[in-house]
């Protein structure tokens, strides 16, 4: 395990915090300001503030110069996510598009897709959503039921969507349909690309019990989608989602080991601010947790090494997913503890707003449910890493 960047890589890092600093205004790093914008405004901001990003060079850092990119190594996408972390940037609003959708659009797309979409994903001209999960169809996503059935040069596509992050406020979906009629299973799916201002496509808001509504629910009624907008093979969605998904690994957890460790400290001075840092209870729970994240932080910088060596992690990325949603989640029950009855108040009696890090307590229920539960990330690792009987 390589825990040093490289001097290029450092020169990179002061390159971009310098950006960062002078670019982010100082109230977007108060706390409680994204908060108080409404979904609108807080997607507009940030839609426009990742364009300027991406103009100054500050995008696709891993990407191939030839699609717009960078050009850079995995060490300089883990100083990336570290250092957007660090400055308190905002989140992106395409991270569906620039984590998934672009590199298997660079993998297998034809021409014209490659052409049509990394450029304006990349500026932020087209925000995605990722239409997988169905009322019936969550961590099965085998068992989806939206049909497409071909007429002429399109399929005409009917069925719902949900948990669909963006949906409000995406421009394309890239999602899911049966296109083969009476297959089952992994058989006779494609991946469509699908534009969302068209008639027989509605996007409704789901409010989560944070306040907030990033998810929301798509509805296809008789949509028209060309048979050209399949990206990979159609009847062979499977294998194109297979891949999609496969670029989430490497070394996503840097960013969200730096987030949590800052996370910590907050939790930490409220527990000071409420005399109950001396309670060995609480204290041992911090410390646990503490272990907890530090062990993220090696094994981010393990896979991050392996990457680096051009090693394909395949089915251990379930590793880092369920180690950093279980962490994160530990993380937060701490603050629950730590609060007691004190979770009610929005602010503590010296005037810290506590409604950010409520945001942030209940926003963790989720995390070891979506992107494959906790449940499902043992069974992977279990028989395709550790090569144990189903």
């Amino acid at each position: 395990m390589d825990l040093t960047f490289s001097p290029a890589e450092e020169e990179f890092r002061t390159e971009l915090r310098s950006w960062l600093s002078a670019h982010i205004p100082e109230e977007w790093t108060r706390t409680g300001f994204w908060e108080s914008l409404d979904d609108d405004e807080s997607f507009r901001l940030r839609r426009d503030w990742e364009r300027d990003k991406a103009d100054a060079g500050f995008a696709g850092i891993q990407w191939p110069t030839e699609y717009g990119g960078r050009g850079g190594t995995p060490g300089m996408k883990a100083i990336y996510d570290e250092e957007m972390v660090r400055a308190q940037a905002p989140r992106t609003v395409n991270p569906l598009g620039l984590t998934f959708l672009a590199p298997t659009v660079m993998a297998i797309g034809t021409d014209a897709q490659k052409k049509d979409i990394i450029g304006p994903l990349l500026r932020n001209e087209v925000v995605w959503c990722q239409g997988f999960s169905e009322p019936g169809a969550g961590s099965d996503l085998a068992a989806l039921s939206t049909k497409g059935v071909r007429d002429g040069d399109d399929f005409v596509v009917n069925g719902q969507k949900v948990w669909t992050t963006n949906a409000v406020h995406g421009d394309k979906i890239f999602t899911m349909v049966r296109t083969e009629a009476g297959s089952e299973k992994h058989r006779g799916i494609s991946m469509l690309l699908i534009d969302m201002d068209q008639p027989g496509v509605t996007a409704r808001p789901l409010r989560q019990m944070s306040g907030a509504s990033e998810f929301g629910e798509v509805f296809f009624d008789d949509a028209r989608v060309p048979a050209a907008d399949c990206l990979g093979e159609i009847g062979d969605g499977w294998r194109t989602a297979m891949l999609l998904l496969s670029f989430e690994r490497g070394a996503s957890g840097i960013s969200q080991y730096t987030e949590f460790r800052r996370q910590y400290d907050e939790i930490a001075a409220v527990a000071r601010r409420l005399g109950r840092d001396t309670d060995p209870v609480i204290r041992d729970d911090l410390a646990r947790v503490l272990v907890e994240l530090e062990c993220l932080r090696l094994h981010s910088m393990h896979v991050l090494t392996q990457v680096e060596q051009g090693r394909d992690l395949g089915f251990e990325a379930s590793m880092t997913k369920l180690q950093w949603s279980e962490a994160f989640q530990d993380l937060w029950e701490v603050y629950d503890r730590i609060l007691g009855e004190d979770a009610t108040l929005d602010a503590l009696p010296d005037g810290t707003d506590l409604r950010p890090l409520h945001g942030q307590a209940m926003w963790s229920r989720s995390v070891t449910i979506w992107g494959g539960s906790s449940q499902v990330q043992r069974n992977v690792t279990a028989e395709r890493v550790l090569g144990l009987p189903r």
